[in-house]
């Protein structure tokens, strides 16, 4: 096969495949995963809290226990931020990454959107969701929590660009990325008063499904997050 057929038949490959990974979301959900339908520039990060790192490493707990009041989008982003914020003119980012691959992206799902933040421009693209976050509990294998936040951070990974550069042991290079965004992130939530709690329970290849991801994307960590019930955590 000459090079260009070649190249032609990859491209039409990825775009089947992709696809069928949109077209294998719920019924209930189709309509609202084809695409991102608007940008939205975030408010700048801010750079000092009320409290130091020391009170918030004392004070963070795992909390599963929400009220139902929304975040507002300023909160949000500064969560995003906290995750994988750009914080120099080089691009680096507020967590570190192996060779600076940065394999990971941030998602956010609430009752009514679905949410993906681009750390170029500190922004986020949205779409109108009304049915994810209730099917969420269900793929954590029955944690009902994880449905009763309101909003609920989705940590996934695109291994493929670390493994560009690091090749077989990318796998466990991204699995501990994944644990600096999810402990910032959380370490953030803490300092802001907001309850949060990391999941690990929970069938990846339905969460994907359920959100419509494209294929080589992982999903990695959950964080239902908002504002404390309760507390008491863990």
């Amino acid at each position: 096969m000459k090079p260009m057929n070649r190249a032609l038949s990859a491209l039409v490959l990825v775009a089947v495949v992709t696809a069928g990974c949109v077209s294998s979301a719920p019924p209930e959900v189709m309509d609202e995963t084809q695409r991102f339908s608007e940008t939205i520039e975030l408010a700048e990060p801010e750079l000092s809290g009320s409290s130091s790192l020391e009170q918030t490493l004392e004070e963070r707990r795992s909390t599963r226990d929400f009220t139902a009041e929304e975040l507002p989008l300023d909160t949000l982003g500064q969560l995003f931020w906290a995750g994988q914020g750009i914080t120099d003119d080089a691009g680096h980012r507020t967590a570190p990454s192996a060779g600076a691959r940065y394999p990971i992206e941030l998602y956010a799902i609430s009752a009514s959107t679905f949410m993906h933040y681009l750390p170029e421009g500190h922004r986020v693209e949205q779409r109108t969701d009304t049915t994810t976050l209730s099917l969420l509990s269900a793929a954590a294998f029955q944690q009902g929590f994880v449905s009763d936040a309101p909003l609920v951070l989705v940590i996934t990974a695109v291994p493929a660009r670390t493994e560009a550069e690091y090749g077989a042991v990318a796998h466990d290079l991204v699995n501990r990325e994944a644990g600096h965004v999810a402990q910032n992130i959380l370490l953030q939530a803490t300092s802001l008063g907001l309850a949060a709690v990391p999941v690990g329970g929970f069938d990846p290849a339905e969460v994907a499904r359920l959100l419509a991801l494209a294929p080589g994307e992982d999903v990695l960590y959950l964080l239902p997050v908002g504002y404390p019930a309760a507390a008491d955590g863990s």
